[in-house]
This record gives structure tokens, sequence and C-alpha cells, in this order.
């Protein structure tokens, strides 16, 4: 029994690590004007069909001659979100429409005739994915479960998320092998090819150039 606690609580603290270290704090100075090159972007890779949570917290407020805009897009160009004039916190929730990578992006620009002092913002980032993205208290309310049976559950919905991923991995891993043993086959016959041809003309060369020197009397 205590040996099952002990891994009970080593898996508990393990989890809560992996779900704090998706919080990011970052400074973003604003700019002049709009400019694609200037967002600060932070990425992470999705499964189709998951829950993911974004919260930012921006400092300053609005007036401040600063105007930060948010944007929530997708690799393959799924749109999530356009906040703008983001102050305080904002908090988007969406489920990913594709397996690719999304990227949450900020731009602060100046705005107005009065420039700040301090022309940055300070920005506050958290990022929950899947079983992390749940409301478990709310979970735990409706299910009446003991505060051990939510994490377990928890912890239950983060391995086999894991295992979703890793199944995932292995596929897209299969799939890459077998585009490079094709690719490697198509690459062997081409080079035969390409051999047969060069030893083809080389001989009817050797063909002709005989038989134009035979009709000049050369050989």
């Amino acid at each position: 029994m205590a040996g099952s606690r002990t891994l009970l609580h080593f898996l508990c603290t393990f989890f809560l690590f992996l779900s704090c270290t998706n919080a990011l704090k970052f400074d973003i100075t604003a700019y002049p004007r709009y400019d694609k090159k200037w967002e600060r972007c932070i990425r992470n890779f999705v499964s189709k069909d998951t829950l993911v949570v974004v919260t930012a917290t921006v400092s300053g407020s609005r007036g401040d001659g600063m105007v930060v805009n948010m944007n929530i897009e997708d690799a393959v160009g799924n749109e999530y979100g356009k906040p703008r004039d983001v102050v305080g916190e904002q908090r988007m929730a969406f489920t990913s429409h594709a397996d690719a990578a999304f990227d949450v992006c900020f731009m602060n620009v100046l705005s107005g005739s009065n420039q700040p002092a301090n022309s940055y913002r300070h920005v506050e980032l958290d990022i929950d994915i899947g079983a992390d993205a749940k409301d478990w208290s709310a979970v735990q309310a409706t299910e009446k479960l003991k505060p051990v049976e939510t994490e377990l559950r928890r912890i239950e919905e983060l391995v086999a998320e894991i295992v979703s991923e890793m199944e995932y991995l292995r596929a897209r891993e299969q799939k890459l092998r077998d585009t490079n043993e094709s690719t490697n086959t198509r690459v062997k016959w081409f080079a035969f090819a390409t051999m047969g041809m060069l030893v083809s003309l080389g001989a009817w060369q050797v063909i002709y150039l005989r038989a134009y020197f035979r009709s000049k009397h050369l050989i």
C-alpha cells in the first residue's frame, strides 16, 4: 500500500510538472506599424479533435499608446481566433481540426500620437492541451468524485493521450519509411534506365561511326 501511494504521488507530481511547463512569460516590444516579421509566435503541436485552452494575460491598459493583437492559426490554415487590443486576461478555447502545429502569435503596435516611455507589454501565456484543458473541478462536482479519483482520472487521460501520440508517431514513421523505400526504388530503376540509355547511345555511336568511316573508305 505504501509503495502504491508513493507511485501515485510520483505520478501526480510528474504530470503536475508537465502541466506547468506550458506557462511562458515574455515582453513584446511595440513597433510603429504591423509587420509579420515582428510577430512573436509560440508553436505547439496538437492532434485532431483535441481540446485546447489558450490563456494570455497582457499587462498595460487601453489607451496607453500600444495595441496588442493576437492570432491563433495552425499550419494548414485553420484560424481559431483573432482577439484585438488585448489587455488583462484573455482566454480562448477551441477544438483542433487537424493533426498539425498551431501558432499563438502576438503583435504590439504603437497607436496614437503619444509615445509611451516603456514601449513594451508583458505577456504571460498558458496553453493547456487535452486533459489539462478540462475543468476537473466541474468534473469532480458533476460526477461526485473524490480528489484522488479525480486526479487518477486526469492521469488516465494524460496517459491515453501519450499512447495516442506514440501511435501517431509510429504511423508517421511507418509512412515516412514507406516513402523512403519507394523513393529509393524509383531512384534505383531510374539509375538503371539512365545507364541503359548511355550504353545504348554509346553502342549506336560506335556502329554509326564505323559505318561512316567504311563509307568513306577510311577503314
